[in-house]
């Protein structure tokens, strides 16, 4: 097959939500419909030996979420399916963000019972920012909840897009019938049973059949007048409106259930964009191109604790892959040959033989593949857009154990270069080390994966600083000036950068003041190169 058949069979998507929305739930049932899996897990019996086949490390397993972001690579009706599971919780959203950089599509899935929560608005803010086209899954139609015209209401008003049902429910809760296929002229039979498949459920043609309105009842009266309802308001689908992130297909079903899963991974397949270019600072990268490239967009330690690696998940940009060949890191002008590298189905790991543009391959190193970096065949180049957020919490960290250090700083620089957590060292001599997050679960995770990874234990204290800002300038003189004059308030993070730590925005307004030729930054690109918002 050449390598543009390659692209066109590729789809490569992020599943987006809240904290308990369901989001590990369908994707294991994704997995399952597509024939990658047997067998679900079960995140809600953390005491038994099976989990959620996306949650790998062992303090999702104790805690029953997700705090690492999993890839999955699986193949349905001759297409590449490449998913990213997310973390739904907010602590841990710079993974989310940066893995929403190497996606083409969006599945958000809700909470029929809450709505659109606070976590899944700021996904959606980054997702409309990039105009990822968005499929939404509202879940848990078996439960009471709210009522569907409602949902919908509320998705378009924050999603700023139309939202236009591709499945109606009948009833809900105790009362759940099924949910009406609009686009099919048909009804699907709801069955609880987590075990079921779509084949085995019962199907019901025609609106108008009086079978389902003499079995459904009331239930049905009223999703009936709903659905005539939204038809007659709701604006047609349009593919192309779809694609540029104006409109969003919503389903309904209930993925404990497997119901409404295939119809999920069906529209995935029909209408989620293939691989399309991709901007760097030096051109417009097609995907179709002869070379390869690719960038970094997530390294994990320790997926391996028995080989302690550290693995560079790469998105596959352009051209192809293939195992064993020559390719340069731009940063650094090194050469590697990866002959080792993999694809995922959660822990379970395969050899790569060769990749497409989409494909999201997994190449295992000891630090010489960053966040950010590019791979290429030899041209050098940089892609845009993958962020580090200022951190709004701080702690200093000390290790119990005096003969540990050389352990913990191995454990933070490891754990520093992944985005697991920011790490800054003070620039004055004899300062602990500081460790920067968005939310306090971050610190948490840390400690338990020193711990458990690393084998230290460390002690976490109360910092002064609540606030971080990188620091330029377009004179080098102002910028020396400036960190020798603030000294006991500069540290440097993994990559060298240089920031400013304050512990007030009114200690940060009065160095604004007195240094104007100082820029000071709230977002930080990769390899030290600082861009976007300003304070």
């Amino acid at each position: 097959m050449s390598i543009a058949n390659e692209v066109d069979r590729r789809r490569t998507f992020a599943i987006i939500s809240h904290p308990d929305a369901g989001k590990t739930t369908l994707t294991e049932k994704l997995l399952l419909f597509a024939g990658a899996i047997q067998i679900a897990g079960s995140v809600k019996a953390r005491k038994a030996s099976r989990h959620a086949s996306s949650d790998w490390m062992e303090i999702e397993k104790q805690r029953g979420i997700s705090v690492a972001s999993s890839v999955m690579q699986m193949e349905y009706r001759d297409c590449v399916i490449n998913l990213l599971d997310t973390p739904g919780h907010q602590d841990f959203s710079e993974d989310t963000y940066r893995v929403l950089t190497a996606v083409d599509a969006a599945l958000m899935v809700i909470d029929a019972g809450n709505g659109v929560e606070p976590q899944t608005i700021r996904l959606l803010q980054v997702c409309r920012a990039r105009n990822t086209p968005i499929i939404t899954f509202i879940n848990k139609l078996d439960r009471e909840v709210r009522e569907p015209l409602e949902l919908l209401s509320e998705i378009e008003a924050h999603l700023g897009m139309d939202a236009v049902p591709f499945s109606w429910p009948v009833g809900m809760g105790r009362s759940f019938g099924g949910v009406f296929d609009i686009r099919h002229n048909h009804m699907r039979v709801f069955k609880a049973g987590e075990e079921r498949r779509n084949d085995q459920d019962e199907i019901i043609e025609g609106l108008d059949n009086p079978a389902i309105a003499s079995r459904f009842g009331e239930a049905f009266a009223k999703a009936n007048e709903e659905i005539e309802l939204i038809q007659a308001a709701a604006p047609e689908f349009d593919h192309e409106a779809f694609l540029a992130g104006q409109q969003t297909p919503v389903f309904f079903g209930s993925a404990i259930n497997n119901f409404g899963v295939q119809e999920v991974l069906d529209v995935l397949v029909e209408l989620a964009p293939k691989p399309g270019p991709r901007e760097a600072l030096q051109r417009t990268v097609q995907p179709q191109e002869p070379k390869f490239s690719g960038v970094v967009f997530k390294v994990q330690a320790n997926m391996d604790p028995a080989h302690r690696d550290r693995v560079a998940f790469v998105r596959v940009s352009s051209g192809r892959f293939e195992r064993g060949m020559k390719l340069k890191v731009a940063r650094t002008g090194k050469e590697i040959r990866p002959n080792n590298v993999v694809s995922f189905l959660s822990q379970r790991r395969e050899l790569v033989e060769e990749a497409y543009a989409g494909d999201v391959i997994g190449i295992p190193n000891h630090g010489v593949l960053h966040l950010g970096d590019v791979l290429t065949e030899g041209e050098n180049l940089q892609f845009t857009g993958l962020p580090f957020f200022a951190p709004e919490l701080f702690q200093a960290v000390e290790v119990k154990d005096p003969l540990r250090i050389k352990q913990l700083r191995i454990g933070l620089t490891q754990l520093g270069e992944e985005g697991a957590i920011q790490v800054f060292r003070p620039e004055a001599a004899g300062g602990a080390l500081l460790l920067g997050a968005i939310g306090q679960l971050q610190f948490e995770v840390v400690a338990h994966r020193l711990k458990t990874e690393y084998g230290v234990e460390a002690r976490m204290m109360p910092s002064r600083y609540n606030m971080a800002r990188w620091i330029t300038s377009e004179d080098p003189k102002a910028l020396r000036k400036f960190m020798d004059a603030n000294a006991a308030h500069i540290a440097y993070d993994v990559v060298d950068a240089a920031a400013f730590l304050v512990s007030s925005q009114a200690q940060l307004r009065v160095a604004q003041e007195l240094y104007p030729a100082i820029e000071f930054h709230a977002m930080r690109e990769h390899a030290g190169k600082v861009f976007g918002a300003k304070a």
